[in-house]
């Protein structure tokens, strides 16, 4: 059984017409019924019911064309990745990323990918709002969170906590808090995502779940103000141990509450869909797991040296 035929079975399942099928796949309408006879004689039953003005899928059909798809969709991201292991990765890449994640840390490895493949032209759309992968037109966004959209394609980069920090000037004047409830006596630095405040801050130790109600005097739409606020002495932060490494290795801000386990976090690569992972993405997810592994390894070692 010919790819070929498959790929001019859904096509004509399509458009409804052998002849307007064999139009778009430039092929003759007689190649064509040919092929369609062909594959039904494989299968042993007809995938149309034909009348003298009308062709339409047969409940056969109908359920083979499922899996036609499918098959078709694995088949292309098998091109892909070979495509992408031979380093075809070219091509424009719209890509959504959180603003601090993104300012702060993807931009200097974009920076490596492109230049590792001259081809590859990107879009890079920073900001907090949680675009849509459909009505945004964005190729991969990279999220916090596991997927909701049960059509995206997740690809997971890295798993990690939430970690509480401040800088020496904070502590030095407000001192350090010793459990998850001394924090309502303290600036908590909040951000807000789709419209709500993370004002409920999660901590674990034990087994048993530790949440408390935060607050602060201060709060914005975007990540990277409340880790701003933290460097300059503005109180405490409560963000991904990826978001605040290069702070905490390079001591410009504190770990706190060492005897508890922050919020689990996971960090994803999207896409709508399979047949939007193309080699570019391919190469930008096994660079980002390469990556994070690395710095989330060198933040662990420098805690417990």
């Amino acid at each position: 059984m010919l790819t070929s035929d498959l790929e001019l079975f859904v096509h004509v399942a399509e458009a409804g017409s052998i002849s307007a099928a064999a139009l778009e796949l430039d092929v003759t309408p007689a190649a064509a019924s040919a092929a369609i006879k062909r594959l039904e004689k494989q299968l042993g039953t007809p995938l149309f019911i034909r009348t003298t003005r009308s062709l339409r899928l047969s409940g056969a059909g109908e359920r083979y064309l499922l899996h036609c798809r499918e098959a078709l969709a694995a088949l292309e991201l098998g091109k892909q990745a070979l495509a992408c292991a031979k380093g075809s990765v070219e091509g424009c890449l719209r890509i959504s990323v959180s603003s601090d994640f993104g300012r702060n840390i993807f931009l200097p490895w974009l920076d490596e990918l492109m230049e590792q493949h001259p081809a590859l032209e990107v879009q890079l759309e920073l900001g907090d709002r949680v675009s849509s992968l459909f009505r945004d037109n964005i190729d991969v966004a990279l999220r916090y969170g596991k997927p909701t959209d049960p059509e995206a394609v997740a690809f997971l980069i890295g798993s990690m906590t939430r970690q509480l920090a401040a800088s020496g000037e904070y502590l030095a004047r407000f001192g350090a808090p010793t459990t998850p409830e001394e924090l309502t006596q303290h600036q908590c630095l909040l951000f807000k995502l789709a419209q709500r405040t993370n004002d409920q801050w999660r901590f674990y130790r034990d087994g048993s779940e530790h949440r408390v109600r935060v607050n602060g005097r201060r709060s914005s739409d975007d990540a990277d103000v409340a880790r701003r606020w933290a460097l300059a002495g503005k109180g405490l932060v409560y963000k991904s141990k990826l978001d605040l490494a290069a702070d905490l290795l390079e001591g410009r801000l504190v770990p706190l509450l060492p005897d508890w386990q922050g919020e689990p976090l996971e960090l994803y690569l999207l896409c709508p869909g399979r047949a939007e992972v193309t080699p570019a993405v391919l190469a930008l997810r096994d660079m980002l797991k390469q990556k994070v592994a690395e710095r989330l390894i060198a933040l662990d070692e420098a805690q417990q040296g």
